[in-house]
């Protein structure tokens, strides 16, 4: 499982023109699930990304976590994150099918609100727009 986790003051998912989520401060998180991924794996993602600690503090260190600002979670499926780039057409065959991508996106996403926090979200498949107002930018990249 990948996630490019990017903390923003503001982010949205629109699909045909209309908003499907949408957080204040908080992480836009793109996550990818590979063929071989299992909910350990989603729970251990929604353990990472709910406890990094990349939020300032008073003295401007990043020391803060999502529950210490009160923040809030937009996830969007992001298949792209498994892709093949040894040629200059990426191929996604090592990216899981949706029959195993979406209960884990879906397991993510209910393991992020079981600690607490407020989860918005793309819709899995669908030609989606997503704008955010990056914060520092400070963008991580995990992997489970």
């Amino acid at each position: 499982m990948r996630a490019v986790v990017t903390r923003v003051k503001n982010a949205r998912v629109e699909i045909d023109d209309k908003i499907n989520g949408q957080i204040g401060r908080g992480l836009l998180v793109l996550l990818g699930v590979g063929p071989d991924d299992t909910e350990a794996q989603a729970d251990k993602m929604a353990d990472k990304v709910c406890g990094l600690r990349i939020f300032e503090d008073k003295n401007e260190k990043m020391n803060l976590n999502l529950a210490a600002v009160g923040g809030s979670i937009l996830a969007v499926s992001q298949f792209t994150l498994y892709a093949d780039t040894s040629s200059r057409r990426p191929g996604f065959s090592h990216a899981a099918k949706p029959d195993v991508a979406i209960p884990l996106y879906e397991r993510f996403m209910e393991a992020c609100r079981a600690r607490g926090f407020t989860v918005e979200h793309g819709e899995f498949g669908a030609d989606m727009q997503v704008f955010s107002q990056n914060d520092g930018p400070v963008t991580i990249l995990l992997e489970v």
